[in-house]
């Protein structure tokens, strides 16, 4: 094999620079949303690394060295996945947003079963599987080569990532993965406070009436209904802040 390579009329040098730029983006696509999930196969997962490093390759061939380096083959991946992971929080903003809506509405249960890897409820599988599929019809593939281009910019080939700029810029994606998952469900959240300051009033008003058997009903229409009504606003929001990541913006922000 390495005798076929080697009469093929490229540079070695061309070898080692194209397998630089793999090792960063298969790290990167390992979590990358959609790309990424672990319900697609290894062997489509290693042919999609393989593809965007075909698109990648001639955009950042002059950020990496020819020369073999033993430090790049440690890093690369590293910093890949490090910007992965900064992608597949957004994932992980969605799934809080369902899971607080769900256990807010009494929706946590309802249904069960999960089309990914990890469990979560009916409400937090639909808004999961709808922004993935939007992320990906919007765009998601180019946007990630902008995104790698951009981590070489932040990360230099070769460098080992700065632990304060990897404390910083990774607490505040988590921080804004909480938010956002937070203020996603606030709808949820207050209308769950308002049906049960509602029910209190109502059991000290009439104490033999069983409220919950009349208010599981409501709680449960209400959720759906505000679901339908809030579904396209809440995909809209995250998929703005997905671009924000992708393009930089949330990344290189003060």
């Amino acid at each position: 094999m390495t005798d076929v390579l080697a009469a093929l009329p490229i540079a070695t040098e061309t070898y080692w620079v194209a397998w630089a730029v793999f090792l960063r983006i298969a790290g990167l696509v390992a979590l990358l949303p959609a790309f990424g999930e672990q319900s697609i196969p290894v062997r489509v997962r290693f042919a999609l690394a393989s593809a965007f490093t075909l698109l990648t390759f001639p955009l950042v061939s002059f950020e990496v060295s020819p020369a073999p380096n033993l430090l790049a083959v440690l890093t690369e991946p590293l910093v890949g996945l490090i910007f992965g992971l900064w992608l597949r929080l957004m994932v992980h903003a969605m799934q809080i947003a369902g899971t607080i809506a769900a256990q807010s509405t009494s929706l946590s249960q309802i249904f069960g079963g999960s089309a990914g890897i990890d469990p979560m409820p009916a409400m937090g599988n639909v808004l999961v599987l709808s922004a993935l599929t939007l992320a990906v019809i919007s765009g998601l593939g180019p946007s990630s080569i902008e995104y790698v281009l951009l981590s070489y910019t932040i990360v230099p080939y070769g460098t080992v990532p700065s632990a304060s700029v990897l404390v910083e810029l990774g607490a505040s994606r988590i921080a804004d993965a909480f938010a956002l998952g937070f203020a996603l469900a606030a709808p949820f959240l207050i209308a769950s406070m308002l049906y049960n300051v509602t029910l209190g009033v109502i059991n000290r008003a009439m104490p033999q009436l069983m409220v919950t058997f009349v208010g599981a009903p409501a709680i449960t229409a209400g959720g759906l209904s505000m679901l339908a009504l809030s579904f396209p606003y809440l995909l809209s929001v995250w998929l703005t802040r997905l671009a924000g990541v992708l393009d930089g913006s949330a990344l290189l922000s003060p």
